[in-house]
C-alpha cells in the first residue's frame, strides 16, 4: 500500500485536504501539523506521498525533505510567491488557490509513479553478499559430489527446492548442507 500523509500547520487545513483525498477512494495514513510528526509517520511507510505547505511550526519543507526517504514523493502545495524557490526536481508544487481537481489528479499521478519504481525495484535482482554466494556455491558443489550433477543442474535442483519450499535460495541452500 502507498501512505500518503497530509501536513500542514493549520490542522483545519490538514484535515479538509484529508477529508478530500477520502472521499475520492485515498487512503490517508496520517494527518500532521509539524515535520516532526510528518517524519514519524513516514517511518512506518516504506513507499507513499506526502502533501504539504511551505513552513511548519519547526521546518520548512525542504528540510523535511531531506528526513524523508527517496521513495516518498512530495507535493507542495504554497501560494505563487514561493515557487521561485521551490524548482527542485525533488518537488512536485501546487499553487494556491488550489482546485480539488488538479489535487486530486496529481496525488493520483504521484501514487502511480511511485508504484511504478516499487515495482521496478522488485524487479531488480537481489545484490548477494560474498558469505550467501559462498553458501550457494558450497551447496551446489555438495549436490554434485553426493549426487553426481553438474553445476548447472545443481542450480537448477536448488532454484527448484527453492520455488517448491517458498524459501530463497540462500536459506534452501542452507538447507541443503544441513543434510550432508
Amino acid at each position: 500500500m502507498i501512505g500518503v500523509i497530509v501536513l500542514f500547520p493549520k490542522i483545519e487545513e490538514a484535515k479538509g485536504i484529508r477529508n478530500l483525498l477520502v472521499r475520492n477512494g485515498i487512503d490517508v495514513i496520517a494527518t500532521c501539523t509539524t515535520g516532526a510528526q510528518a517524519i514519524v509517520a513516514a517511518e512506518g511507510v516504506d513507499d507513499g506521498v506526502i502533501i504539504c505547505g511551505y513552513k511548519y511550526s519547526d521546518m520548512q519543507y525542504m528540510e523535511l525533505r531531506d528526513y524523508l526517504p527517496e521513495t516518498i514523493e512530495m507535493l507542495l502545495v504554497a501560494s505563487k510567491t514561493h515557487f521561485p524557490d521551490c524548482n527542485t526536481s525533488e518537488v512536485v508544487c501546487l499553487s494556491m488557490p488550489i482546485k480539488s481537481y488538479d489535487l486530486l489528479n496529481t496525488v493520483n499521478l504521484l501514487m502511480e509513479g511511485v508504484a511504478r519504481n516499487r515495482k521496478k525495484r522488485k524487479e531488480q535482482p537481489k545484490v548477494r553478499t560474498d558469505s550467501e554466494k559462498a553458501v550457494i556455491e558450497s551447496a551446489k558443489l555438495a549436490l554434485m559430489e553426493q549426487n553426481g550433477m553438474t553445476e548447472a543442474e545443481a542450480h537448477k535442483y536448488l532454484q527448484k527446492r527453492s520455488m517448491d519450499s517458498g524459501m530463497n535460495l540462500v536459506e534452501t541452500a542452507h538447507a541443503i548442507l544441513d543434510l550432508f
